[in-house]
Parts: C-alpha cells; structure tokens; sequence
C-alpha cells in the first residue's frame, strides 16, 4: 500500500487544480474510490465535493475524516518527476498528501470495516479560499449528521509523524477585508481640483496597524495583516481619483474577530469623512475558528498511544485559518497536526512538497480513531 499510496500522492502534486476548480482532481479521485465498492458515493456536493459512506450495517456512530483537494497560485521551484505541470499552480499545502491519506483509508475500509456505525469520508473543495466546508454542509447532497467529525494537518517545524494537539481552540478565526475608496481624479499639475485618497489610504493603514495585539499568550490576540493596496493608475497626468487597500485579520475567536473588524470599519468611516470620500467595503475568505471537542481529542490521543507516536500538546493555538472550522462549529470534532520533518520546508513556500513517509502514519492514525470511536 505504501509505494501505491506514494505513486498516487506524486500523481496529484503533478495535476494541481485551485480552489473551485477541482473538477479533473475530484473525477479522478471518484474513479480511485469506486473500485473499492463503499455503500455509496456521493460527487459534486458543494461544488466538486465527494462523500464516501461505509456502512458496517450495525448501529453505531456517525464519524466523518476531512481532506482538501485544492492547490495555490504558487510557482513551484522544486525540479522533480511529480512537480506542477502548470505554470504558476502548485500544492502548497499539502493537500495532495491529505487527499491521499483519506484514500488510503477508504482501502483499509474496502479490506476491513468498522465494527459498527458509519464512516463518511469527505473530500472538501475550496480549503484555501474558506468557502468549501460551508458549501458542502448546506448543500442537499450532504444529508449526513456526524457524531464526531476529524482531520489532519501536516506541520513542517516538527519531527515526522509526531502527532500536535492542541485542547479548544486549535486555529485562529480569519477573515479579509477590503476597503474600497472614491474621490474625484485632476490633472496631476492641478492635484487641487481634484480628490486623491492617497492621504486616507494612509491614515486607514495606520489605523487599523494599531489595533494590533500580537501576543499569542493573551486571550485577546488579534492581527491586522496589509496584503494589498493600489491608488491611481499608470497614467502619470492624472492624479488619482480612487483606490483600495485589503487586510487580513485575524483572532482567536469569532467574537474577537468580529469585534475588531467593526473597529476598523467605524474608523475607516470617520478618516473617509474627513477626506470626503465615498467608500464602501466587502468581506472575502473567512475561515471560522477552530474548536477540538475534549472527548473527540481523546480519540486521537488514544490512537497516537497505540501507534507509538510522540504527541506534542501545543500551549496556543496556530494563527492560520483552516476551513474545517466551520465544521467544529456546527459537529464535536478534532483537527489535528501531523509533523512534516522539522527542517522541512514551510506551508505555501514555492519549494514545499508533502513528505510522503508520514502518508501511512496518517491512515493508520485515522483507521485507529476509528475503532476508538467504535469501541
């Protein structure tokens, strides 16, 4: 299984597809899991979303394991048989490897299944842009209720196959924001007759940098991130008449969240009166926190034991988003890291590729919360 489970991750690392495009990733995916004959397959769920059940036709729970699909618009620079065969997309994140891993468990379900209840396997479209787990769970399709919900992250920083949980919170609620600004262009001789937002695109960048609480020690954590601005354009008679600038914040908790983006709305409503500007603003990629359930996370705890995996328990949680908090927030579940080497190169670094020698570690690791979860 190991070698085929490789073969297959390097397959999909070579054939990336980004976020809501996965339609060649997600039909060659259904193929693979056809041949194992669960009950049922269910494609197309929340855009190209795939649902596998394995009934063991006892009662019992209702669990359901989580991978992603989707890739980044990140040019590899890696020069191997499997890199991108696309230019400026690539698998970043690891969700290849994820993807295969929950493979690699529906075979183990094909070979053997579960002493009772079902096991639902979900194939999430979207991950990256924080608009997949909340499609799929109000489409139709998606008429499962799961007693307990799992997934799995690759972490690089920490020793392969050591096993990172975290009680609560396990990452940051994130939300983008971008703030768009009108004024009237001029001539660039006469700046005068007209109204450039350069000066209040400033004072909004200065303002919202100072809401910042940087220490991950405290409850009231919260990040304002600057990703991208524009004022004008090339057209150097004119002076500009319109403009925008686009953040990311982020918090431990939705309210935190929510409360700091109010904060920097009402702000930028009183620099854009100042300047006489009409502006108007739109929220993008919104990942909700992450919340482990206690009794969920002692599954994975009893599943790392009998493996003889190591287990870190993190003080904090990690900043970056993860779309399986909408999940959490509506089932009891659990996320949990999987360390990737800890000189292992970074998530969404140009020179990432998922190591395939913990590819086993997370089957086996999702196998056993099974039978945890069964017992």
């Amino acid at each position: 299984m190991i070698e085929s489970l490789i073969d297959l991750r390097q397959y999909l690392h070579a054939n990336p597809e980004l976020s809501g495009q996965e339609e060649k990733t997600a039909a060659w995916l259904t193929k693979q899991l056809e041949t194992l004959q669960p009950d049922e397959v269910k494609t197309q769920i929340g855009g190209h979303g795939i649902l596998v059940t394995f009934d063991s036709g006892q009662p019992g729970k209702n669990v359901l394991f989580r991978s992603e699909m989707d890739a980044l618009p990140i040019e590899e620079v890696n020069e191997f048989p499997h890199q991108s065969i696309y230019s400026g997309v690539s698998h970043k994140c690891g969700h290849d490897g994820h993807a295969i891993i929950l493979l690699g468990l529906a075979r183990k379900l094909s070979e053997k299944r579960q002493a009772n209840g079902k096991v639902h396997l979900l194939f999430q479209p979207a991950e990256e842009t924080g608009e997949g787990a909340q499609k799929v769970v109000q489409d139709k399709k998606f008429n499962v209720q799961p007693d307990f919900v799992f997934a799995l992250h690759n972490i690089p920083g920490y020793s392969a196959g050591n096993i990172i949980i975290k009680e609560g919170l396990f990452t940051a609620a994130v939300n983008s924001l971008i703030i768009r600004l009108q004024g009237k262009e001029a001539h660039a001789a006469e700046p005068e007759t007209g109204n450039n937002p350069a000066l209040a695109i400033g004072e909004i960048m200065t303002m919202a940098l100072a809401l910042n609480q940087p220490d991950v020690r405290k409850k009231d954590f919260q990040l304002v991130t600057p990703v991208f601005s524009q004022l004008g354009s090339k057209s150097y008679g004119t002076a500009a008449g319109a403009g925008e600038v686009h953040f990311t914040l982020r918090s431990w908790d939705n309210d935190t969240l929510q409360l700091l983006e109010k904060n920097i709305l009402e702000g930028t409503e009183k620099i854009a009166r100042k300047f006489e500007l009409k502006w108007q603003h739109a929220f993008t990629q919104t990942f909700f926190a992450n919340s482990n359930d206690s009794t969920a996370i002692s599954f994975v705890k009893k599943a790392a034991q009998q493996l003889n995996l190591s287990i870190t328990e993190r003080e904090f949680p990690f900043k970056w988003g993860e779309d399986f908090g909408y999940l959490t927030s509506q089932y009891k579940g659990c996320m949990f890291g999987i360390g990737s080497g800890e000189n292992h190169p970074a998530l969404h670094n140009p020179d990432y590729d998922f190591p395939d020698e913990i590819l086993i570690l997370g089957v086996n690791m999702f196998y056993n919360i099974i039978q945890h979860v069964s017992s």
